[in-house]
């Protein structure tokens, strides 16, 4: 059996880890938007087929392709891509219902929830401060949340922007849930080990949606969907690898980096302009995410002096 990871003890490597996944994630999300009316199954299926390239390539570097094949632990891979695929699929349709910033600042719910998740799972500690500015910033996703569930109002059909929200919304919980078995697996898998193994799962899962609606792609979208899966694997070996260096309540409130990239983004390609509900949402629940880092902070300082303290002197 593989020896244990060693405890997380460099944060500041976990978060730049963190932020550069995020970076490759909505490059993948925004290649996915803009190549056009593709089924959802078949953006997860472009999406992991292709990720699976820069895995192999960082395996190759490493002259680890045998080793990362190699796992004892085949039904933890199993229902992490499971998981991850219901995440995945929920998070394409949103990108296709929605506009990019919306699509994005919904699942800003995801590292709220990730911190719960940490605490009850986990058993991560997560003091009242903390606590308290989940529940904040929870309330920061419902303002984003609230005004496209039109399925809770006027008795009408349910539109396409309320189906996107609900989508973004069970991606969230999904990819909050999957990021939870990652932090497991990678106590004794490799990073690529994870994430190959995700990328071979969610591409046997979509392939079965083939009979139900894959359109024949045009070269430009050919070109779209490639490029989203590789910059996909990328996001996924530097996420993976951020959670060994630091615990997920600690690295996650950094997706919030995204918000900025994605209102930029959305502008400049998509034409999205943000509205006032989105903005507002959104800077509660970033205001939450940097109260999180501050107190984890604090709290990292008092542990180090307390051991310090605690410490023999020398000789």
């Amino acid at each position: 059996m593989p020896a244990p990871m060693p405890p997380r003890s460099n944060p500041m490597a976990g978060i730049a880890l963190k932020v550069a996944s995020v970076t490759a994630f909505l490059s993948m999300a925004s290649l996915l938007k803009a190549s056009g009316e593709v089924p959802p199954g078949q953006l997860v299926f472009f999406r992991s087929v292709f990720a699976i390239l820069p895995i192999v390539i960082v395996l190759a570097m490493r002259g680890e392709i045998a080793q990362g094949l190699r796992t004892e632990r085949p039904f933890g891979h199993l229902w992490r891509g499971l998981v991850g695929v219901g995440g995945m699929s929920c998070g394409f349709v949103a990108l296709t219902k929605l506009p990019l910033p919306e699509a994005i600042a919904i699942q800003y719910a995801m590292p709220l929830l990730i911190v719960v998740f940490g605490a009850v799972f986990l058993k991560e500690t997560v003091r009242l401060y903390r606590w308290s500015a989940v529940l904040v910033g929870m309330v920061g996703v419902g303002i984003i949340l609230w005004p496209r569930l039109t399925v809770f109002s006027g008795g009408g059909p349910v539109d396409s922007l309320a189906v996107g929200a609900i989508a973004a919304l069970l991606a969230s919980v999904f990819g909050a849930f999957a990021t939870i078995l990652v932090r497991n697996l990678v106590e004794t898998e490799r990073s690529a080990t994870v994430v190959l193994y995700f990328s071979i799962t969610c591409s046997l899962v979509a392939l079965v949606t083939a009979p139900f609606g894959w359109i024949w792609p045009t070269p430009e979208q050919i070109l779209m969907l490639v490029g989203a899966g590789i910059a996909g694997g990328i996001g996924q070996i530097l996420l993976t690898d951020s959670y060994r260096h630091a615990d997920v309540s600690v690295v996650a409130p950094f997706e919030y980096v995204s918000l900025l990239l994605s209102i930029g983004v959305g502008y400049v390609v998509f034409r999205d302009v943000p509205s006032l509900e989105m903005l507002v949402g959104s800077l509660i629940v970033v205001a939450a995410g940097i109260f999180i880092i501050v107190r984890e902070h604090r709290l990292g300082l008092e542990r180090r002096r307390t051991r310090e303290a605690s410490s023999p002197p020398p000789g």
